[in-house]
């Protein structure tokens, strides 16, 4: 029986934000192209890293990105925003500890 492309891809209010994604799995399609377009995964990569997803997934996933392509942009345009945001009003406790350290004097002259 042959799998139709549109049965691969789905959204569904309440999961994911409502976000397109791969069928079954809460894998966004944004995910996928995130990992394509900024880390430079191939689909065969992505499979080794989440081995429950088969080629037909990424590709399908893929495939809606580039048939809503202005859409999906938008939407890691979004979720970009909304992190930076969050990071901005919740910084690190960490990262503002390493500054300290580092914005100290030298005690041991060079």
């Amino acid at each position: 029986m042959a799998i139709s492309l549109d049965s691969l891809i789905e959204s569904t209010p309440g999961i994911c934000g409502g976000k397109p994604r791969i069928a079954g799995h809460r894998i966004r399609v944004i995910d996928v192209v995130v990992w394509q377009q900024k880390l430079g995964w191939t689909p065969e990569e992505m499979i080794g890293h989440y081995p429950q997803l088969t080629l037909a997934d990424i590709h399908a996933a893929l495939a809606y990105y580039w048939a809503n392509k202005e859409e999906v942009d938008q939407s890691i345009v979004d979720s970009e925003a909304i992190v930076a945001e969050s990071v901005k009003m919740h910084p690190s406790k960490v990262g503002r500890k390493l500054e300290e350290i580092r914005d100290r004097p030298d005690k041991i002259s060079p």
